[in-house]
């Protein structure tokens, strides 16, 4: 089994470049199960149900968030508008599963594809440099007690290198994948956990890379020199696609392989 994780879609420019990739990238690498972080793809900031189902019609079947995902304030009805046993849409848009308890939408979906493979996919948003959130390590635990599909994927929405590695280490052998978010910028470290787990620190950024992760640069150079505040506006320049490609083993959810892609215009 394959699955492809696109890391952040951000902006308008993001969604061309992962629209004009992702369905070559599907067949030629016989992708299975496809999984995207969509938090900044609408102008860079949060996502509304529009661009979700744009980013579900590319052929996401989950589409993962994190800190941004409450900027768009439509999104709130959206993952509230269907019941939690479903398998909709809106069910499959996940914010990370250990934000306190009683927050709009979930944090994990477990699903299966149309071959009949069960899957699961965790969204966490870690502790370090972040917004207040519950134990994302302790969240990991408890989800896992409910999760019946051996292919497990985690989204890890984190800022420290090193609070992503210690998920990792610890959710070792335990799930398929730990590939982390939120940074833009991808990491080389992509490798397979001696417990058959599939880690990268970050997968990168699905947009303009002539920016400031993903910002025009000339208006986070002015905040920067003047300490002034002002609105960020989302770049549209070298838009490239950053994605990471895991192979693993449908029936032990060990993870067999693991790719990094940057792919532009």
């Amino acid at each position: 089994m394959r699955i492809l994780f696109v890391g952040d879609v951000f902006g308008s420019a993001g969604r061309r470049i992962v629209r004009e990739h992702i369905g070559h990238i599907i067949e030629e690498r016989h992708i299975d199960l496809v999984i995207m972080n969509g938090e900044n793809a609408a102008g860079g900031f949060g996502l509304t149900p529009a661009i979700a189902d744009e980013l579900f019609d590319m052929g996401a079947h989950v589409i993962t968030t994190g800190n941004h995902v409450w900027d768009k304030r439509e999104i709130l009805e959206y993952l509230q508008s269907v019941p939690a046993d479903s398998h909709e849409r809106p069910r499959r848009v996940l914010r990370p599963a250990n934000y306190v308890s009683g927050t709009p939408g979930h944090g994990f979906y477990q699903g299966q594809l149309p071959s009949g493979q069960p899957y699961a996919v965790m969204n966490l948003q870690g502790r370090v440099f972040m917004g207040q959130s519950d134990d994302p390590f302790r969240t990991a635990d408890a989800l896992l007690k409910h999760i019946t599909a051996r292919v497990i994927f985690v989204d890890f929405h984190a800022e420290a290198t090193s609070e992503k590695a210690a998920l990792g280490w610890y959710l070792n052998g335990r799930v398929t994948a730990v590939i982390g978010t939120h940074t833009h910028v991808p990491t080389a470290d992509d490798r397979i956990l001696p417990g058959g787990t599939a880690y990268q620190t970050d997968a990168g950024m699905s947009g303009p890379y002539e920016s400031v992760i993903g910002v025009e640069k000339d208006l986070v150079l002015q905040r920067f020199l003047t300490g002034m505040p002002g609105k960020f506006e989302a770049a549209k320049g070298d838009p490239r696609m950053a994605a990471t490609i895991i192979e693993c083993d449908g029936e032990t959810g060990r993870a067999k392989g693991i790719q990094r892609l940057l792919l532009g215009e």
